[in-house]
Formats: structure tokens, C-alpha cells, sequence
């Protein structure tokens, strides 16, 4: 059964979607990756500049129009194995997740906020290929030996990658 992982970001429209993505492209048959923003944040669309970075990687867009975690409880709370949180501002607002997924702290800046396009287009670019970097490692840990202590403390390590 693959793994159900959650991207967490502010307005859901260049980090966690440029996650959800990417993971999705490199181990979609291993994982399940949505992506959601804090409420009252929410973009209404995907950033030009996420757009542009999946595009120069060939990275297919998500379906989903940026959301925010209540629309995901709006049925039922969603089963997630993992949450990756991408912007410590969402941290304190953010749910008790059901089930107790494990979590970690994965920060970025903030592309979506730059004001020069290019500028925003290029931290998007570096932002996807730091990204993909911790998902391959994601991708290898040892993710059904059961051995949750270690696993939680790999992924928060990951978060402090360079």
C-alpha cells in the first residue's frame, strides 16, 4: 500500500505543489502526495512560477486547485502517513493531524512572495531542485521496517539538508 504524505504550505500555490509534483513524478506507485494551505491564505490558482519550474523539469502540474487543510477534513480527515511542513509560519495554526502521522519541518522561502518574476521563477527552480533532492532521499529510508522513532527522526533531519 503506498505511503499517504502531506505538503503543508501558506498559500498552496509554489512549495507544496512543487512537492506534491514532484514526488508524484519520481515514486507515485510508493506514495500518495497531496498538498494544502493554511486557511485564509489560499491562493485561487498555482503560481506562475511553479508552473514555469515544472515545466522546465518536465514535471506534470497537479490536478488540484491550491486548498486549504480544512478542505481536506471536509469528508472525512484524510489517513496520512507523513506531513512535511514547508513554512514554519503554518506550524503553530496547523491541526492535530488524525492518526498522528509523522511530521517534520522542511522550511523555504518564499518564492511566491518576491515581486520580480524572474527572480521568483528562479527561487522556484532552486526551491524544486532542493526538493527533489530530499525526496530521493525520502524515497530510500526504510519506510516499512517499522522503526517510527527513527524514521521521524530522518525526516526532520532532512529538513536540514543545505
Amino acid at each position: 500500500m503506498p505511503h499517504r504524505i502531506l505538503f503543508v504550505s501558506r498559500r498552496n500555490s509554489l512549495r507544496s505543489v512543487l512537492a506534491q509534483a514532484c514526488l508524484s513524478h519520481m515514486a507515485g506507485h510508493a506514495f500518495v502526495a497531496q498538498s494544502c494551505g493554511q486557511p485564509g491564505w489560499v491562493d485561487r490558482a498555482i503560481h506562475p512560477a511553479a508552473l514555469a519550474a515544472l515545466a522546465a523539469a518536465r514535471i506534470p502540474v497537479p490536478a488540484a486547485a491550491p486548498r486549504a487543510w480544512t478542505d481536506l477534513w471536509r469528508v472525512a480527515p484524510p489517513r496520512l502517513d507523513f506531513v512535511v511542513t514547508l513554512d514554519e509560519r503554518c506550524i503553530a495554526d496547523e491541526p492535530a493531524w488524525p492518526g498522528q502521522p509523522i511530521s517534520g519541518l522542511w522550511a523555504y522561502d518564499d518564492a511566491a512572495a518576491l515581486a520580480d518574476r524572474q527572480e521568483a521563477e528562479r527561487s522556484a527552480l532552486r526551491t524544486l531542485y532542493s526538493l527533489q533532492r530530499r525526496l530521493e532521499l525520502l524515497i530510500n529510508l526504510p519506510l516499512g521496517h517499522g522503526d517510527t522513532s527513527a524514521l521521524r527522526s530522518d525526516l526532520r533531519d532532512l529538513g536540514h539538508m543545505g
